[in-house]
Protein backbone atom coordinates (compact mmCIF):
# COMPACT_ATOMS: atom_id res chain seq x y z
CA UNK A 1 0.00 0.00 0.00
CA UNK A 2 3.01 2.32 0.27
CA UNK A 3 4.33 1.96 -3.26
CA UNK A 4 4.94 5.22 -5.05
CA UNK A 5 3.77 5.91 -8.59
CA UNK A 6 6.89 5.08 -10.60
CA UNK A 7 6.07 7.56 -13.38
CA UNK A 8 5.30 10.55 -11.17
CA UNK A 9 7.79 13.27 -10.23
CA UNK A 10 7.11 14.02 -6.55
CA UNK A 11 9.14 17.25 -6.77
CA UNK A 12 6.44 18.90 -8.89
CA UNK A 13 3.11 20.56 -8.22
CA UNK A 14 0.09 18.38 -7.48
CA UNK A 15 -2.66 17.49 -5.03
CA UNK A 16 -2.16 14.48 -2.78
CA UNK A 17 -4.23 12.60 -0.22
CA UNK A 18 -1.61 11.45 2.31
CA UNK A 19 -2.10 8.76 4.95
CA UNK A 20 0.34 8.14 7.80
CA UNK A 21 -0.12 5.31 10.30
CA UNK A 22 1.27 4.88 13.80
CA UNK A 23 4.24 2.62 14.32
CA UNK A 24 2.14 0.74 16.89
CA UNK A 25 -1.50 1.03 15.86
CA UNK A 26 -2.65 -0.95 18.88
CA UNK A 27 -1.88 1.97 21.19
CA UNK A 28 -4.49 4.28 19.55
CA UNK A 29 -2.17 6.99 20.88
CA UNK A 30 -3.69 9.95 19.05
CA UNK A 31 -7.16 9.86 20.63
CA UNK A 32 -10.46 8.02 20.74
CA UNK A 33 -13.66 8.03 18.69
CA UNK A 34 -16.66 9.56 20.48
CA UNK A 35 -20.01 11.10 19.55
CA UNK A 36 -23.54 10.25 18.49
CA UNK A 37 -24.16 8.60 15.11
CA UNK A 38 -27.57 10.28 14.99
CA UNK A 39 -25.91 13.72 14.91
CA UNK A 40 -24.43 15.41 11.84
CA UNK A 41 -20.69 15.35 11.28
CA UNK A 42 -20.40 19.11 11.87
CA UNK A 43 -22.34 18.88 15.15
CA UNK A 44 -20.01 19.12 18.20
CA UNK A 45 -21.76 16.04 19.58
CA UNK A 46 -21.56 14.13 16.27
CA UNK A 47 -18.90 11.49 15.53
CA UNK A 48 -15.43 12.94 16.10
CA UNK A 49 -12.03 12.18 17.59
CA UNK A 50 -11.29 13.32 21.13
CA UNK A 51 -7.58 13.96 20.66
CA UNK A 52 -5.03 12.95 23.26
CA UNK A 53 -2.10 15.20 24.16
CA UNK A 54 -0.05 13.41 21.49
CA UNK A 55 -2.88 13.82 18.98
CA UNK A 56 -3.09 17.55 19.71
CA UNK A 57 0.69 17.80 19.20
CA UNK A 58 0.42 16.08 15.81
CA UNK A 59 -2.41 18.43 14.85
CA UNK A 60 -0.33 21.51 15.74
CA UNK A 61 2.64 20.19 13.76
CA UNK A 62 0.44 19.41 10.77
CA UNK A 63 -1.11 22.87 10.79
CA UNK A 64 2.10 24.83 11.35
CA UNK A 65 5.41 23.07 10.74
CA UNK A 66 5.04 21.93 7.12
CA UNK A 67 4.05 25.36 5.80
CA UNK A 68 6.78 26.97 7.94
CA UNK A 69 9.58 25.04 6.26
CA UNK A 70 7.85 24.46 2.91
CA UNK A 71 5.52 27.43 2.19
CA UNK A 72 4.70 26.00 -1.24
CA UNK A 73 2.91 23.08 0.46
CA UNK A 74 -0.60 23.81 1.78
CA UNK A 75 -2.39 21.43 4.14
CA UNK A 76 -6.13 21.50 3.54
CA UNK A 77 -8.66 18.89 4.78
CA UNK A 78 -7.28 16.58 7.47
CA UNK A 79 -8.35 14.26 10.23
CA UNK A 80 -6.31 12.89 13.14
CA UNK A 81 -7.65 9.40 13.83
CA UNK A 82 -6.65 7.32 16.90
CA UNK A 83 -4.10 5.29 14.93
CA UNK A 84 -3.53 7.16 11.65
CA UNK A 85 -3.66 10.57 9.97
CA UNK A 86 -5.25 11.65 6.67
CA UNK A 87 -4.64 15.01 5.02
CA UNK A 88 -4.83 16.75 1.64
CA UNK A 89 -1.50 18.34 0.67
CA UNK A 90 -1.54 20.86 -2.19
CA UNK A 91 1.90 21.50 -3.68
CA UNK A 92 1.55 24.88 -5.39
CA UNK A 93 5.02 24.99 -6.94
CA UNK A 94 8.17 22.89 -7.11
CA UNK A 95 9.37 21.77 -3.69
CA UNK A 96 12.52 23.64 -2.65
CA UNK A 97 13.96 23.97 0.84
CA UNK A 98 14.74 27.37 2.41
CA UNK A 99 18.43 26.92 1.57
CA UNK A 100 17.60 26.27 -2.10
CA UNK A 101 17.87 22.48 -2.22
CA UNK A 102 15.45 20.74 -4.61
CA UNK A 103 13.29 18.40 -2.50
CA UNK A 104 10.33 16.10 -3.06
CA UNK A 105 7.18 15.19 -1.18
CA UNK A 106 8.94 12.38 0.70
CA UNK A 107 11.36 14.89 2.25
CA UNK A 108 8.45 17.07 3.38
CA UNK A 109 6.66 14.18 5.06
CA UNK A 110 9.88 12.79 6.58
CA UNK A 111 10.61 16.21 8.07
CA UNK A 112 7.11 16.42 9.52
CA UNK A 113 7.48 12.97 11.08
CA UNK A 114 10.90 13.85 12.48
CA UNK A 115 9.46 16.94 14.16
CA UNK A 116 6.62 14.84 15.61
CA UNK A 117 9.13 12.26 16.84
CA UNK A 118 11.17 14.81 18.77
CA UNK A 119 8.08 16.19 20.50
CA UNK A 120 6.75 12.65 21.09
CA UNK A 121 10.02 11.62 22.73
CA UNK A 122 9.95 14.71 24.91
CA UNK A 123 6.34 14.12 25.97
CA UNK A 124 7.08 10.50 26.85
CA UNK A 125 10.37 11.27 28.59
CA UNK A 126 12.61 9.70 25.93
CA UNK A 127 14.42 12.83 24.77
CA UNK A 128 14.70 16.53 25.53
CA UNK A 129 13.05 18.82 23.05
CA UNK A 130 15.07 20.27 20.16
CA UNK A 131 13.33 22.82 17.99
CA UNK A 132 12.52 22.12 14.38
CA UNK A 133 14.31 19.79 12.01
CA UNK A 134 17.32 20.17 9.75
CA UNK A 135 16.44 20.99 6.15
CA UNK A 136 18.15 18.91 3.50
CA UNK A 137 19.20 16.28 6.03
CA UNK A 138 18.46 12.68 5.04
CA UNK A 139 15.80 11.71 7.56
CA UNK A 140 15.34 8.00 8.30
CA UNK A 141 11.77 6.69 8.09
CA UNK A 142 12.12 5.01 11.48
CA UNK A 143 13.84 6.10 14.65
CA UNK A 144 16.78 4.21 16.08
CA UNK A 145 15.88 1.04 17.96
CA UNK A 146 16.13 2.56 21.46
CA UNK A 147 13.63 5.34 20.64
CA UNK A 148 10.51 4.12 18.84
CA UNK A 149 9.15 6.28 16.07
CA UNK A 150 5.64 7.64 16.46
CA UNK A 151 4.76 6.89 12.83
CA UNK A 152 5.48 3.84 10.69
CA UNK A 153 7.90 4.23 7.80
CA UNK A 154 6.69 5.54 4.46
CA UNK A 155 3.26 6.87 3.58
CA UNK A 156 0.27 6.11 1.36
CA UNK A 157 -0.65 8.65 -1.29
CA UNK A 158 -3.60 9.08 -3.62
CA UNK A 159 -3.27 11.59 -6.45
CA UNK A 160 -6.72 12.89 -7.50
CA UNK A 161 -6.66 13.70 -11.19
CA UNK A 162 -10.09 15.28 -11.56
CA UNK A 163 -12.19 17.57 -9.38
CA UNK A 164 -14.78 14.87 -8.61
CA UNK A 165 -12.04 12.52 -7.44
CA UNK A 166 -10.65 15.23 -5.17
CA UNK A 167 -14.08 15.82 -3.66
CA UNK A 168 -14.43 12.09 -3.01
CA UNK A 169 -11.13 12.16 -1.12
CA UNK A 170 -12.25 15.16 0.91
CA UNK A 171 -15.51 13.43 1.83
CA UNK A 172 -13.60 10.29 2.79
CA UNK A 173 -11.45 12.32 5.20
CA UNK A 174 -14.42 14.16 6.72
CA UNK A 175 -16.42 10.98 7.25
CA UNK A 176 -13.58 8.91 8.73
CA UNK A 177 -14.69 9.31 12.38
CA UNK A 178 -18.28 8.37 11.48
CA UNK A 179 -17.15 5.30 9.54
CA UNK A 180 -14.98 4.16 12.43
CA UNK A 181 -17.82 4.68 14.92
CA UNK A 182 -20.19 2.69 12.69
CA UNK A 183 -17.71 -0.20 12.57
CA UNK A 184 -17.22 -0.02 16.32
CA UNK A 185 -21.00 -0.09 16.86
CA UNK A 186 -21.69 -3.02 14.52
CA UNK A 187 -22.12 -6.59 15.73
CA UNK A 188 -19.43 -8.20 13.60
CA UNK A 189 -20.88 -7.38 10.20
CA UNK A 190 -18.25 -4.76 9.41
CA UNK A 191 -15.07 -6.73 9.65
CA UNK A 192 -13.05 -9.07 7.47
CA UNK A 193 -13.73 -12.73 8.20
CA UNK A 194 -11.14 -15.16 6.89
CA UNK A 195 -11.94 -18.57 5.44
CA UNK A 196 -14.80 -20.85 6.37
CA UNK A 197 -16.79 -20.40 3.13
CA UNK A 198 -17.43 -23.72 1.39
CA UNK A 199 -17.31 -23.18 -2.37
CA UNK A 200 -17.06 -26.97 -2.98
CA UNK A 201 -14.77 -26.03 -5.89
CA UNK A 202 -11.59 -28.11 -6.05
CA UNK A 203 -8.52 -26.83 -7.86
CA UNK A 204 -8.60 -29.66 -10.45
CA UNK A 205 -12.24 -28.79 -11.19
CA UNK A 206 -11.38 -25.12 -11.63
CA UNK A 207 -8.41 -26.04 -13.84
CA UNK A 208 -10.64 -28.17 -16.05
CA UNK A 209 -13.22 -25.38 -16.30
CA UNK A 210 -10.57 -22.88 -17.42
CA UNK A 211 -9.17 -25.26 -20.02
CA UNK A 212 -12.65 -25.59 -21.51
CA UNK A 213 -13.55 -21.90 -21.33
CA UNK A 214 -10.25 -20.24 -22.33
CA UNK A 215 -8.28 -20.20 -25.56
CA UNK A 216 -4.76 -21.58 -25.54
CA UNK A 217 -3.38 -18.03 -25.59
CA UNK A 218 -5.41 -17.16 -22.48
CA UNK A 219 -4.64 -20.21 -20.39
CA UNK A 220 -1.37 -22.13 -20.20
CA UNK A 221 0.50 -23.87 -17.41
CA UNK A 222 2.25 -20.67 -16.29
CA UNK A 223 -1.05 -18.80 -16.10
CA UNK A 224 -2.59 -21.62 -14.06
CA UNK A 225 0.28 -21.71 -11.58
CA UNK A 226 0.03 -17.94 -11.11
CA UNK A 227 -3.73 -18.16 -10.50
CA UNK A 228 -3.37 -21.07 -8.10
CA UNK A 229 -0.78 -19.17 -6.08
CA UNK A 230 -3.10 -16.16 -5.77
CA UNK A 231 -6.23 -18.12 -4.84
CA UNK A 232 -7.10 -18.96 -1.24
CA UNK A 233 -6.65 -22.67 -0.57
CA UNK A 234 -8.78 -24.39 2.06
CA UNK A 235 -7.95 -28.07 2.10
CA UNK A 236 -7.67 -28.35 -1.68
CA UNK A 237 -10.76 -26.25 -2.36
CA UNK A 238 -10.98 -22.58 -3.32
CA UNK A 239 -11.68 -20.58 -0.17
CA UNK A 240 -13.15 -17.12 0.38
CA UNK A 241 -12.72 -14.27 2.81
CA UNK A 242 -15.74 -12.03 3.40
CA UNK A 243 -16.79 -8.58 4.63
CA UNK A 244 -20.36 -8.24 5.85
CA UNK A 245 -22.92 -10.60 7.38
CA UNK A 246 -22.39 -14.17 6.21
CA UNK A 247 -26.04 -15.00 6.83
CA UNK A 248 -26.60 -14.12 3.16
CA UNK A 249 -24.69 -17.28 2.20
CA UNK A 250 -27.51 -19.34 3.73
CA UNK A 251 -30.13 -17.88 1.39
CA UNK A 252 -31.13 -19.10 -2.07
CA UNK A 253 -28.20 -17.95 -4.21
CA UNK A 254 -28.38 -17.25 -7.95
CA UNK A 255 -25.37 -16.41 -10.15
CA UNK A 256 -25.36 -13.34 -12.41
CA UNK A 257 -23.01 -13.80 -15.38
CA UNK A 258 -23.58 -12.05 -18.71
CA UNK A 259 -22.23 -13.69 -21.88
CA UNK A 260 -21.80 -12.05 -25.27
CA UNK A 261 -23.77 -14.85 -26.93
CA UNK A 262 -26.80 -13.90 -24.81
CA UNK A 263 -26.60 -10.16 -25.51
CA UNK A 264 -29.92 -10.13 -27.40
CA UNK A 265 -31.61 -11.74 -24.38
CA UNK A 266 -30.24 -9.28 -21.81
CA UNK A 267 -33.64 -7.69 -21.14
CA UNK A 268 -35.10 -11.08 -20.19
CA UNK A 269 -32.09 -11.92 -18.03
CA UNK A 270 -32.36 -8.64 -16.15
CA UNK A 271 -36.09 -9.01 -15.53
CA UNK A 272 -35.69 -12.59 -14.30
CA UNK A 273 -32.93 -11.49 -11.95
CA UNK A 274 -34.94 -8.60 -10.55
CA UNK A 275 -37.98 -10.80 -9.99
CA UNK A 276 -35.94 -13.54 -8.36
CA UNK A 277 -34.45 -10.95 -5.99
CA UNK A 278 -37.92 -9.63 -5.13
CA UNK A 279 -38.91 -13.22 -4.36
CA UNK A 280 -36.10 -13.46 -1.80
CA UNK A 281 -33.13 -14.86 -3.74
CA UNK A 282 -29.66 -13.36 -3.21
CA UNK A 283 -27.88 -12.60 -6.48
CA UNK A 284 -24.15 -13.28 -6.68
CA UNK A 285 -21.81 -11.71 -9.24
CA UNK A 286 -18.24 -10.61 -9.88
CA UNK A 287 -19.63 -7.57 -11.73
CA UNK A 288 -17.09 -7.86 -14.54
CA UNK A 289 -19.26 -7.27 -17.62
CA UNK A 290 -21.26 -4.06 -18.01
CA UNK A 291 -24.49 -6.06 -18.03
CA UNK A 292 -23.59 -7.66 -14.70
CA UNK A 293 -22.92 -4.23 -13.22
CA UNK A 294 -26.26 -2.97 -14.54
CA UNK A 295 -28.22 -5.89 -13.08
CA UNK A 296 -26.54 -5.79 -9.67
CA UNK A 297 -27.02 -2.01 -9.40
CA UNK A 298 -30.72 -2.39 -10.23
CA UNK A 299 -31.12 -5.19 -7.69
CA UNK A 300 -29.51 -3.08 -4.97
CA UNK A 301 -31.60 -0.06 -5.97
CA UNK A 302 -34.79 -2.03 -5.30
CA UNK A 303 -33.49 -2.91 -1.82
CA UNK A 304 -32.70 -6.57 -2.44
CA UNK A 305 -29.63 -8.37 -1.11
CA UNK A 306 -26.55 -9.23 -3.18
CA UNK A 307 -23.14 -10.85 -2.83
CA UNK A 308 -20.29 -9.24 -4.78
CA UNK A 309 -17.19 -11.31 -5.56
CA UNK A 310 -14.14 -9.02 -5.66
CA UNK A 311 -11.22 -9.30 -8.07
CA UNK A 312 -8.60 -8.78 -5.34
CA UNK A 313 -8.11 -9.76 -1.74
CA UNK A 314 -8.90 -7.46 1.17
CA UNK A 315 -6.18 -5.01 2.11
CA UNK A 316 -5.34 -4.84 5.80
CA UNK A 317 -7.45 -1.71 6.29
CA UNK A 318 -10.32 -2.46 3.89
CA UNK A 319 -13.18 0.06 4.04
CA UNK A 320 -16.00 0.25 1.47
CA UNK A 321 -17.93 3.47 0.88
CA UNK A 322 -20.42 4.73 3.45
CA UNK A 323 -23.35 3.58 1.30
CA UNK A 324 -21.95 0.06 0.90
CA UNK A 325 -20.94 -0.12 4.54
CA UNK A 326 -24.52 0.72 5.52
CA UNK A 327 -25.82 -1.99 3.16
CA UNK A 328 -23.44 -4.49 4.80
CA UNK A 329 -24.65 -3.40 8.23
CA UNK A 330 -28.28 -3.90 7.17
CA UNK A 331 -27.55 -7.38 5.81
CA UNK A 332 -28.18 -6.42 2.16
CA UNK A 333 -24.59 -6.77 0.94
CA UNK A 334 -21.74 -9.20 1.41
CA UNK A 335 -18.32 -8.89 -0.20
CA UNK A 336 -16.47 -12.13 -0.88
CA UNK A 337 -13.03 -12.67 -2.37
CA UNK A 338 -11.19 -15.88 -3.31
CA UNK A 339 -7.87 -14.02 -3.69
CA UNK A 340 -4.90 -13.09 -1.56
CA UNK A 341 -4.38 -9.33 -1.58
CA UNK A 342 -1.81 -7.96 -4.00
CA UNK A 343 -0.93 -4.45 -5.13
CA UNK A 344 -2.59 -3.41 -8.40
CA UNK A 345 -1.34 -0.61 -10.57
CA UNK A 346 -4.09 1.76 -11.68
CA UNK A 347 -3.65 0.79 -15.34
CA UNK A 348 -3.44 -2.96 -14.71
CA UNK A 349 -6.21 -4.97 -16.36
CA UNK A 350 -7.74 -8.22 -15.18
CA UNK A 351 -6.89 -11.23 -17.35
CA UNK A 352 -9.41 -13.45 -19.14
CA UNK A 353 -8.34 -16.40 -16.96
CA UNK A 354 -9.00 -14.36 -13.81
CA UNK A 355 -12.44 -13.32 -15.11
CA UNK A 356 -13.35 -16.91 -15.97
CA UNK A 357 -12.10 -18.09 -12.57
CA UNK A 358 -14.34 -15.62 -10.78
CA UNK A 359 -17.38 -16.59 -12.86
CA UNK A 360 -16.71 -20.23 -12.01
CA UNK A 361 -16.43 -19.38 -8.31
CA UNK A 362 -19.69 -17.41 -8.48
CA UNK A 363 -21.46 -20.51 -9.82
CA UNK A 364 -19.75 -22.71 -7.22
CA UNK A 365 -20.97 -20.49 -4.38
CA UNK A 366 -24.51 -20.70 -5.76
CA UNK A 367 -24.33 -24.42 -6.62
CA UNK A 368 -26.04 -23.45 -9.89
CA UNK A 369 -25.15 -22.84 -13.52
CA UNK A 370 -25.25 -19.25 -14.73
CA UNK A 371 -27.95 -19.96 -17.36
CA UNK A 372 -30.68 -20.60 -14.75
CA UNK A 373 -32.62 -17.51 -15.93
CA UNK A 374 -33.29 -19.09 -19.33
CA UNK A 375 -35.51 -21.80 -17.88
CA UNK A 376 -38.87 -21.74 -16.14
CA UNK A 377 -38.88 -23.19 -12.64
Amino acid sequence: MKRRCEFHDYRRTGIYHITLVLNDRRTQALGRIVGDLNRDDDDPNGPHVALSAIGLMVQRELRNSISKYYPMVEIQDYVIMPDHVHFIAVVHRDVVSRNGHVMHLGHVIAGFKKGCNRLFWEMTGMERQTDGYVEGEKVPSKACSDRPSLFDSGYVDVMPLQSEQLEQQRQYIRKNPRMRLIRMSSCGGLRIQKGGVDTALTFPALHGYLERECDASQMDNGTWLMLKERLLDEGGKVGCNTYGHRSLLQKRLLPVVCHRKDKSLFGRQKQRCLQAARDGAVLVSARIAKGEQDIMAAVMAQGSAVIIVLDNGFAEMYHPSEEKMQACLEGRLLFATPWHYRYHRRDEKISVAECKSMNCIVQALCRRRDDWWQYDE
